[in-house]
């Protein structure tokens, strides 16, 4: 198989017409709906990063297709995270969450390949940022609500909070969440919030910043229906 690199500096235009199928079905992984490449906005965000990948790609980046689709994915994410229409976004199954990016052994196994190794770094400064909000890693992950609606209902919030430059600001320069601002926007009350705050915080600084790559791709993240 000829080096990914290679292929690209041959031919950008072609390489990326011959993987149109694989950019589909990434977006259709987390839009979750059928779409034309002539109408939908969800491929054009898709096929933009997946140019962008084969501009960044390096091997120390792991497989070409997992970086590709991890690009594709956050930019799907932060597409519909910043759309005024912004559809439901929801964990896709309970098999992706804080609890599994947990520890040593997850550490140690990231360093079987490549990509893996990048996520284990991000988790480290992810860790960092976490610090400064007074909130440890594990700590965060032993507290991590266990009921997917109740993850969804904190991602709802995180979300909605990103797309508020009083809220965001607060919480940057405070490193602590205005409650009462939140629940009159959110319409959350005060108790959930309050409980779920820590994680509420690490969904925010994960979505709110253009790092954590790896980390927001393997939360896995799909448009979704609402629980109402």
């Amino acid at each position: 198989m000829q080096n990914i690199n290679h292929l690209i500096r041959k031919n950008k235009s072609q390489f990326i017409n011959e993987n149109k199928n694989f950019i589909y079905k990434c977006t259709y992984s987390i839009s979750k709906k059928y779409l034309q490449w002539e109408n939908d906005d969800e491929l054009s965000i898709a096929l933009i990063a997946f140019n962008k990948a084969c501009d960044n790609y390096t091997e120390c980046k792991g497989n070409f297709y997992t970086y590709a689709k991890i690009i594709i994915k956050n930019a799907l994410i932060d597409y519909f995270r910043k759309n005024k229409n912004l559809p439901l976004l929801t964990f896709d199954n309970d098999q992706y969450d804080m609890e599994k990016l947990d520890n040593s052994s997850a550490i140690d196994s990231f360093e079987i390949e490549r990509e893996n190794k990048n996520r284990a770094d991000e988790i480290i400064e992810f860790s960092k940022e976490l610090a400064k909000y007074k909130i440890k890693f594990n700590n965060l992950v032993n507290s991590s609500p266990k009921h997917k609606d109740t993850r969804n209902s904190a991602l709802g919030i995180a979300l909605k909070i990103c797309n508020n430059d009083e809220i965001s600001s607060y919480i940057l320069h405070n490193r602590r969440l205005p409650i009462k601002k939140i629940c009159a926007y959110t319409g959350f009350n005060r108790k959930f919030v309050d409980k779920w705050r820590k994680y509420i915080i690490a969904l925010f600084i994960l979505f709110n910043s253009e790092k954590f790559i790896y980390i927001k791709s393997y939360l896995n993240i799909k448009v979704g229906e609402s629980n109402e």
